[in-house]
């Protein structure tokens, strides 16, 4: 299995660069995993989709302003980091840039000394362990000094924060947001509650594995970076229940899919764990957790259009693709959705 086999052709003009005003107007694909039938909606019409019993589990991460620009102490070189995962304490995995001026014992300033960090551990690809330095609490600091880290396809800026966190981001962590959940309102919620849908959560705080490139050719040769899943004893019981009852478990977000495939396939079932997963899927990989799943378009030979190739077949999401370039679906984080039912 070739990564070249997950290309598609995508036009420039097609890559979301802001977010619509209102988040549940999205266009929505609707797609048949079994046969490949289309149907084009909104992102408000999927509560017509949802039934009664089915479960609807979230990805609570909160995305932290994780980028920091410094500069190198004693040579005024300045040095960008995006924090990555919290290891332990105040030490972070970072991905820096320009990686070769930060070695080992190497102190960055930000914030003219307000947050400071030394290089502990140096690791490929421009991977660094930053122990930081600074008085008060960490992530107030990072809210003085820290940037949203929005991916390199968004050029125009992002007027409102807030559009890159969805409604119900809680629990603080992630370099990137769970993109699928945010075309979900308040409003929108509180209608698929009243219809008898249970809506329960997970947290895994997105790093480098969700947006990694793959630069191997066999796509079974490609490591996925792990990422931080943690989930409650009440959100197992539900879908446990749900389970023993063949309730439908749908999936908002690859995210998400990955932390209930990793749950169940570490434990037959699913209980209060947390973890580190570097779960990688792709086609040939067999489901056992979920049976619907809410994403967004993803980029050409990316892990995540790997994913929703095993979850449908390579050939119906390729030809779900085409179909919505022809039809000028908005790609990428800002872009529209897809349930994949």
């Amino acid at each position: 299995m070739k990564t070249d086999d997950f290309d598609y052709y995508l036009p420039e003009n097609l890559i979301a660069q802001t977010p619509l005003e209102k988040r549940d107007e999205s266009r929505m694909m609707v797609l048949d995993r079994h046969t490949g039938a289309i149907e084009h909606k909104h992102f408000y019409d999927i509560i017509d989709y949802l039934n009664k019993g089915d479960i609807l589990v979230l990805n609570n991460t909160k995305v932290i302003p994780a980028r920091l620009f410094g500069v190198k102490e004693n040579t005024e070189a300045h040095i960008e980091i995006l924090l990555l995962k919290n290891i332990k304490d105040n030490t972070w995995e970072c991905l820096t840039k320009p990686a070769k001026r930060v070695k080992e014992g190497t102190i960055i300033s930000f914030g003219d000394g307000l947050l400071k960090a030394k290089c502990i551990k140096v690791g490929e690809e421009g991977i660094r362990h930053l122990d930081f330095i600074y008085d008060g609490i960490f992530y107030e600091i990072l809210d003085k000094l820290g940037t949203m880290p929005l991916p390199p396809y968004i050029k125009e800026k992002l007027e409102d924060q807030g559009r890159y966190q969805t409604v119900y981001a809680k629990e603080e962590g992630s370099a990137a947001a769970p993109t699928a959940g945010l075309h979900f309102t308040e409003e929108l919620l509180n209608k698929i509650k009243t219809k008898g849908i249970t809506i329960c959560y997970v947290t895994l705080h997105v790093g480098l594995g969700t947006f990694r490139p793959v630069n191997v050719e066999d796509v079974t040769k490609h490591k996925m970076h792990s990422e931080f899943y943690t989930m409650n004893k009440e959100t197992a019981q539900i879908l446990n229940t749900a389970k023993k009852e063949s309730r439908r478990i749908i999936s908002v977000g690859t995210t998400t899919t990955r932390t209930l495939e990793t749950i169940i396939a570490k434990y037959g079932q699913f209980g209060e764990y947390s973890g580190w997963t570097d779960i990688f899927i792709y086609p040939g990989f067999k489901f056992k957790a979920i049976d619907g799943l809410i994403t967004n378009f993803h980029l050409p030979k990316s892990t995540l259009v790997m994913l929703v190739s095993a979850f449908a077949s390579r050939e119906i999401i390729l030809n779900a693709y085409q179909e919505a370039v022809k039809n000028e679906y908005r790609f990428f984080s800002f872009g529209d959705s897809m349930f994949i039912k």
